[in-house]
């Protein structure tokens, strides 16, 4: 017996994450009482309390019936009350956080209905092109469903961030959010006169012309500049003809002028429409059920103090890299 506990509670320490899902509309309907209870008088409040009682218990009576009717007649989806699932994805320069984005993803198609639609709230400066490909194209699982998809930007959707968010039918952004920034950047510091300069030979063997460009400890020459060079316009001119795929309203030229820009400004080709994130979900909780869902995958003691100390280093850095690159207001 005490091998049977001991095993399952270590399969089950090992699973590699759950999903959680909040409902934001009770939430928020939790909000509204707490608010209107410091509001109002004990009085008025128990005599309201009384109507909306009475109100509720016949919308439920009322939908008994309705419930039972439609499954008599078979239709019991189309008297489902629609869903709005809420995503977030806060990219890192790998966007690893794809990882959770697939199962947040695969969950949803799992039980989503005609009438459901998914919100993903996008916050990113871009990083490596394969890591956001790979997010995007998890986003267009959504698109092949048929589920209506809007991308919602408080922040900032650069570079990758920004061909994830062109993958979706609408794009919402803040008003002074930063979005755009179509192009494609590689650097890397080279040694290679520091080593010879301390007589260090660094050697490295390749087979085939270009296996390898740039090193950051050999020497470079102009012909692998050149090289690398030239598969960053391949690069580039995969992320403008990915964007122009899916955003019609961009033309070639407005994707060379969409170096980056703010949503407050008049740049249609940008964004849909200027709002934040907030006011969709609360707009959304007055005929929908709004859930926010998250694939939250379990780590050790040591791994979770490994991260509060890296993500203290790179929040440091990040703000005196912004104090220099962005005003300050």
């Amino acid at each position: 017996m005490v091998l049977i506990v001991a095993k399952s509670a270590s399969t089950k320490s090992s699973a590699k994450g759950t999903l959680e899902v909040t409902n934001l509309s009770e939430q928020h309907q939790q909000n509204i009482e707490l608010m209107e209870h410091h509001l109002h008088d004990e009085a008025f409040i128990k005599a309201r309390d009384k109507v909306e009682k009475k109100k509720l218990k016949q919308e439920h009576k009322d939908r008994e019936k309705e419930i039972k009717q439609a499954a008599k007649e078979g239709e019991l989806d189309a008297k489902r009350k629609p869903h709005l699932f809420v995503l977030d994805f806060v990219g890192s320069i790998d966007a690893k956080e794809v990882t959770n984005l697939r199962e947040e993803i695969t969950a949803i198609l799992a039980c989503a209905r005609e009438g459901d639609e998914v919100l993903v709230r996008l916050e990113s400066g871009g990083g490596m092109v394969h890591g956001y490909g790979l997010a995007a194209s998890q986003l267009d699982r959504i698109k092949s469903a048929n589920i209506p998809l809007t991308i919602a930007v408080d922040k900032v959707a650069a570079s990758g961030g920004y061909m994830m968010a062109c993958v979706a039918d609408k794009i919402v952004s803040a008003p002074f959010a930063i979005v755009g920034s179509i192009g494609v950047i590689a650097q890397l510091p080279n040694f290679n006169k520091l080593l010879k300069k301390n007589d260090i030979e660094f050697e490295q063997l390749t087979a085939g012309e270009y296996k390898r460009t740039l090193t950051m400890f050999g020497e470079n020459t102009d012909k692998a500049r050149e090289k690398f060079k030239q598969e960053l316009e391949e690069t580039h001119v995969l992320f403008k003809d990915f964007i122009a795929q899916r955003r019609l309203i961009l033309s070639l030229i407005k994707l060379q002028q969409a170096s980056i820009g703010m949503a407050h400004k008049p740049r249609p080709w940008l964004i849909d429409e200027v709002k934040t994130s907030d006011d969709i979900v609360v707009d959304a909780c007055k005929d929908k059920t709004v859930l926010a869902v998250h694939y939250v995958q379990k780590k050790k003691l040591t791994d979770r103090l490994g991260k509060s100390a890296a993500d203290a280093a790179d929040g440091l850095l990040m703000k005196w890299v912004q104090r220099g690159q962005r005003p300050i207001i």
